[in-house]
């Protein structure tokens, strides 16, 4: 098989060991082959524009960017692209959202040296790949006919708020999220306050206890 006739793997992950470790994974594979690597959205779209991966796989949290808006993004604009998301954050939490964002999968990075070459080929083959606990989740859901099952109040926020919720918990001050996403302080501070108001939290000190307690439990 020559090089033009393998799948084409564009991965955006922001750890270098971690992507290199993937790519390894990727390139022992004889149909399988991976043709750019990125370490934030920027970079990504530009690879995208210039190599038309047939996949992509993507970090959840990445450097100054968040990667659940590549997923958006490619959804909307480039529809012949599959993705599978990467995250090491709450799988039932992430997952769901990453597969109505428009990707064809989600994966935990703690099982990915097991599972990445499978979850790939599963998704090629025009599957969605989730762990059997969110699909046990999911289909208990469908057939209770609720809406969602066990919901915790942090599922109400946003992807943006969710990632200042993490930072928070982090003990990222205004300034240095505002740096890490690329976006004003000001703009920081709204999400701050519509996360205390989505999560009924009165003041700032219970904003950043109730974040340090849900990060801890991730």
């Amino acid at each position: 098989m020559t090089a033009s006739d393998k799948t084409r793997i564009l991965i955006v992950e922001d750890h270098e060991i971690f992507r290199l470790g993937i790519k390894e994974l990727i390139n022992h594979e004889h149909d399988l082959t991976v043709c750019g690597e990125a370490e934030d959205v920027d970079t990504a779209r530009e690879l995208i524009r210039r190599l038309h991966p047939d996949l992509a796989i993507i970090d959840i949290t990445l450097k100054k960017s968040n990667g659940m808006d590549l997923v958006k993004e490619i959804s909307t604009h480039h529809k012949g692209m599959k993705m599978l998301v990467l995250s090491m954050h709450d799988e039932l939490l992430y997952a769901e959202r990453s597969i109505q964002a428009g990707a064809q999968g989600y994966i935990m990075k703690q099982e990915t040296s097991r599972s990445i070459v499978k979850a790939i080929r599963h998704i090629l083959a025009g599957n969605i790949y989730v762990s059997q606990d969110i699909m046990d989740n999911l289909l208990n859901r469908v057939r209770s006919g609720q809406e969602t099952l066990d919901k915790s109040p942090v599922e109400t926020l946003s992807d943006r708020e969710i990632a200042v919720l993490r930072m928070i918990g982090q003990g990222r001050s205004t300034g240095e999220i505002a740096d890490e996403m690329n976006l004003s302080v000001s703009t920081i501070s709204t999400y701050r306050e519509r996360i205390k108001e989505k999560l009924n939290l009165k003041h700032a000190a219970e904003l950043v206890r109730y974040a340090v307690h849900w990060v801890e439990r991730q």
